[in-house]
């Protein structure tokens, strides 16, 4: 993989880059929409290529492994072929589901023992047998394996937590320079810096991540709990270590605006389920705010969903339509909402990479933070 940094901000530290992979080049700052089980829920991937323009999915290792099993995703010959997505894929490591699992989960030297939610099987992740799994779906970014502390953790928990994730990360890391992918394709493996919401755990972990030399590197554990500030600052002293020739990525984040001050702060990478999560729940993001299309308000307006909207749904069915199938409980709303906060989103970013490339990024991001949290 190569990462080459084009633009940066006089301003702030936002970037504009470009990642190249087996599976096709990702423009940064980028975000990617999250595929768990192979599928971004509603979305064909005709959508996702020609309205939403998503150059880059995530898959995940937890419910990959569980469903439809590494067996098969191996006898097809990856992710790429079982779903024909045939752009990159990033893989979550399944960290962050095994610490969602609490009461159906262990945590030892060796790794994670959890219990299916599927059938209450028991299952183990070793750092060792991440790499193995993801090296079998085949994505072209495979995360560590960690542990991701609640964002209240207490300073001795975080600090145990943070010392056995680095533990395992080395494991890890050794297992990934020690094996090769099996497609025939370059995967790349990001380390994951953690620490939670304390300066000195973050740095400890970023100095230690850095110094590996991995192709990119992530920021974990955010968005899980702390203020919004708190994240902001972890952002910034994580992103003053981290080395400048290499994409970062932060996990799980977020709103609109979380975006825009991720950008801002010299990350690259994103992603998170919001934009299809709450669109199923009937929250549209615009680029004049955020409409709860459940409101009586639209009942009868019978403009665009967007007007100048990114994505062809927007054009094609009006808010009172919309709110009509959001109302009636019709299927073909969730998949409405869902294309165009994709679609949104991935304007959004890439809006501020124009923006960053112009020169006048910090103007253009005051004036969107205003727009996209107001609620219309």
């Amino acid at each position: 993989m190569k990462f080459t940094l084009q633009h940066t901000d006089k301003l702030s530290n936002a970037r504009a880059g470009l990642i190249e992979t087996d599976h096709g080049p990702i423009e940064t700052p980028i975000f990617m929409p999250v595929g768990t089980v192979g599928s971004v829920k509603a979305v064909h991937f005709r959508e996702l290529k020609e309205e939403v323009k998503a150059q880059i999915i995530l898959g995940n290792t937890y419910h990959l492994y569980l469903r439809p099993g590494i067996e098969i995703l191996e006898k097809v010959g990856g992710l790429h072929k079982f779903n024909g997505w045939d752009r990159p894929i990033l893989t979550d490591s399944g960290g962050f589901q095994v610490f969602s699992l609490s009461g159906n989960r262990k945590l030892t030297e060796e790794g994670a023992y959890f219990r299916s939610h599927i059938d209450g099987s028991k299952h183990l992740f070793t750092p060792e047998g991440v790499v193995d799994i993801e090296r079998s779906i085949g994505a072209d970014i495979m995360m560590a394996l960690d542990e991701c502390p609640p964002g209240t953790s207490d300073y001795s928990y975080a600090k145990k937590s943070l010392a056995l994730t680095l533990r395992w990360l080395q494991r890890g890391w050794n297992r990934y320079k020690e094996t090769e992918g099996k497609y025939g394709y370059y995967q790349s493996y990001f380390p994951i810096v953690q620490g939670c919401v304390y300066p000195d755990l973050r740095k400890e972990s970023a100095k230690f991540v850095a110094d590996l030399g991995a192709d990119g590197n992530a920021i974990g554990g955010l968005a899980v709990g702390e203020p919004a500030e708190k994240m902001y600052e972890m952002i910034e002293i994580v992103n003053d270590i981290l080395p400048q020739d290499k994409p970062r990525y932060l996990m799980g984040v977020g709103t609109p605006a979380n975006i825009l001050e991720a950008i801002e702060r010299g990350v690259d990478m994103m992603d998170c389920v919001m934009p299809t999560r709450n669109g199923r729940n009937a929250m549209l993001f615009t680029k004049n705010g955020i409409m709860n299309m459940k409101n009586k308000k639209w009942a009868d307006d019978f403009n665009p969903i967007e007007i100048d909207g990114a994505a062809e749904v927007d054009r094609l069915y009006t808010r009172a339509y919309l709110r009509h199938l959001f109302v009636s409980r019709e299927i073909l709303a969730l998949q409405i909402a869902s294309i165009h906060n994709l679609a949104f989103y991935l304007w959004l970013v890439q809006e501020a990479r124009k923006h960053i490339q112009a020169g006048d990024f910090k103007a253009w991001k005051d004036e969107m933070m205003v727009r996209v949290t107001t609620r219309l």
